[in-house]
């Protein structure tokens, strides 16, 4: 079966992740804040479809992406997007992929993106982290690759 990762994109204008008082990642002006979650099926193609759909998307100004312009890309592994709330009031996390599958496919997008040439920063990994943001439009898309 064909894995489904799912990214949250929101066009932002800046975004920092903060981690026990430390920026660990920022980014300045126009860009992409990304949410990564990965479920059981994804693969190291699945990511490098989600890089190559991330650098091509054209949701920033004037309809260019992050390939014409150069804009940054802010990418975060979230693996309560694979959340399940539709029973009960407790979400169950059965869908998202365990740490040591996610974070290495998390990381294969951030290489495949600075592959293609994006900027890219990053969260930390399993860390409790303090995501800041202003969202320019308000413009957030859901995908699934």
């Amino acid at each position: 079966m064909m894995g489904r990762m799912r990214a949250v994109v929101q066009r932002v204008d800046g975004a920092s992740v903060v981690v026990d008082g430390e920026t660990v990642g920022e980014i300045s002006g126009e860009g992409l804040c990304v949410l990564v979650g990965v479920t059981h099926e994804d693969t190291g193609e699945t990511a490098e479809r989600l890089a190559r759909k991330l650098w091509s998307l054209r949701v920033l100004q004037d309809e260019r992406s992050c390939s014409d312009t150069g804009a940054p890309l802010l990418v975060i592994s979230q693996f309560t997007l694979y959340g399940d709330a539709r029973k009960g009031r407790r979400p169950t996390w059965n869908a998202a992929a365990p740490g040591a599958v996610a974070e290495p496919l998390v990381d294969e997008v951030v290489a495949r993106l600075r592959a293609l040439g994006a900027t890219v920063e990053t969260g930390r990994f399993g860390a409790q982290m303090r995501v800041s943001l202003t969202n320019d439009g308000p413009f957030t898309v859901l995908i699934e690759v």
